[in-house]
């Protein structure tokens, strides 16, 4: 089996929450140790998150086995965070996380790990036929998705030229962010 990197985009200020989300807590858990105990629990291994907004906040409460990085353009949005996140990365296959996804689950997280078939891998969760996240890129995609990554659209504007193979996770998890306190208070207890 490939080893998948866990990548955690997390640096951003989250400011419809009106704080970073990384730091926002869903039933005494910070989400971002949330979704890295997803992603590790999943069967991600190394695991690297991204800092941004808030760095200083969110850096103590990333496990100790856990590579994080800054990016220092975080502000730009998504795009900036997932460049940050691509060049930490070594291995050949690397599966892409937000943390304001609560919904997503190991389970999801294994589905795509499973898909791994090598360097060429392009898979993502899917949830009743539509595609979301988590992302699965096999380093041969890692130049291309950099080089599309601006803004705040990450991957996007690759994954609409590239089409990814979809893994239905649709029984398993949800594709809902938290971008509210009010959307956050769906998750818990979940």
């Amino acid at each position: 089996m490939i080893p998948v990197t866990g990548l955690l985009l997390a640096a951003g200020a989250g400011r419809r929450f009106g704080r970073p989300k990384a730091l926002v807590e869903l039933d005494g858990e910070p989400l971002v140790r949330r979704a890295l105990r997803v992603l590790r629990d999943g069967g991600c291994s190394p695991l690297v998150v991204v800092l941004g907004a808030a760095a200083d906040e969110v850096a103590p409460l990333v496990p100790e086995d856990v590579t994080a990085v800054v990016a220092d353009g975080w502000a730009e949005g998504m795009g900036a965070s997932l460049r940050a996140g691509l060049d930490a990365l070594t291995g050949d296959a690397a599966l892409v996380h937000l943390v304001d996804l609560p919904g997503v689950t190991a389970t999801a997280v294994a589905r795509l790990v499973a898909a791994v078939d090598g360097p060429h891998t392009l898979a993502r969760a899917a949830y009743g036929g539509r595609p979301g996240h988590p992302v699965l890129f096999g380093r041969a995609h890692w130049t291309g998705v950099r080089a599309a990554a601006a803004g705040d659209e990450g991957a996007r504007r690759y994954l609409a030229t590239h089409p990814a193979r979809l893994v239905e996770c649709g029984d398993v998890a949800t594709p809902d962010d938290a971008d509210t306190p009010e959307r956050l208070a769906r998750f818990r207890g979940a």
